[in-house]
């Protein structure tokens, strides 16, 4: 490990032994993480005793699939699920690459990030209990308030909010998890309680995720804080990694370019 590593190391232990933090979470869809890439945070989260969150590409993303299994991925999460029928697919998908032994270990997860979805929500959680179907959702704010037009902002708004805890309360029924994120910031905190008093398992920032009961802490606003820094320190690291492979040729480049510009000239034959 490097020191930035070791620093995001630290903020991991603390994160979870002081604010609640359950896992460390990726992205193929949006986030595009690369496989070296989630490599690094696994080992990461081993080492600080937190499980990880995988979002694959989606509903039927087999191959993302395979690779979270060989990985050893705790929750996956499957973007864009707007339909009954989508749902199924991604059901079907994963019940092909994990085995009914193997699920016991995973948790599955489809996104609620759309007012499409919503409107679909009694049929989606008829699927969702299904035998062998899945575990939970998750809902996605931003996306979320996007698809009905809405600006960013008003992710913490109480129309949002009441959108949550309705979603909440199908979950509760069907005996799923619910899991919150989209711009989860200290703003958030009120909202994430009011969802707490319906129903939430988890919420989640880009990099980190909590146990619902993390909302309740007074000192919950630096936690969140420090996974700001965690990301920065995250992101910090990944430059620094792909510079470091971009140069690593450099030398051998300079010196063959050097030596093609003489053959070209006729110096060298």
């Amino acid at each position: 490990m490097n020191k930035c590593e070791r620093e995001m190391l630290d903020l991991l232990k603390r994160l979870r032994q002081d604010f609640g933090a359950v896992s460390v979470k990726a992205e193929f869809e949006a986030e595009g993480t690369r496989t070296d890439e989630l490599l690094r945070l696994i080992d990461l989260a081993r080492r600080s005793d937190l499980k990880v969150t995988l979002k694959v590409s989606g509903c039927e993303a087999v191959r993302d699939l395979i690779e979270s299994k060989q990985f050893g991925v705790e929750y996956i999460i499957a973007p864009m699920v707007e339909t009954p029928y989508a749902l199924q697919k991604f059901i079907l998908a994963k019940n092909k690459v994990y085995s009914t032994d193997q699920q016991e270990d995973t948790e599955f997860l489809f996104n609620v990030e759309t007012i499409t979805t919503y409107n679909n929500l009694p049929q989606m959680m008829e699927v969702a209990r299904t035998p062998n179907g899945v575990q939970g959702a998750v809902f996605g704010r931003v996306d979320f308030s996007g698809s009905m037009g809405l600006a960013r902002n008003a992710i913490d708004t109480d129309q949002i909010t009441d959108y949550v805890r309705k979603t909440g309360a199908a979950c509760k029924e069907s005996g799923l998890d619910l899991v919150v994120g989209g711009a989860v910031a200290i703003s958030s905190l009120p909202e994430l309680n009011k969802m707490r008093d319906t129903h939430l398992t988890r919420f989640e920032t880009r990099k980190v995720v909590f146990g619902a009961d993390s909302a309740t802490l007074p000192e919950m606003a630096q936690g969140l804080q420090k996974t700001v820094y965690f990301e920065l320190l995250w992101l910090q690291n990944k430059r620094d990694h792909y510079e470091t492979i971009r140069d690593e040729d450099s030398a051998r480049i300079k010196m063959l370019s050097d030596r093609w510009d003489q053959i070209k000239s006729g110096m060298l034959v």
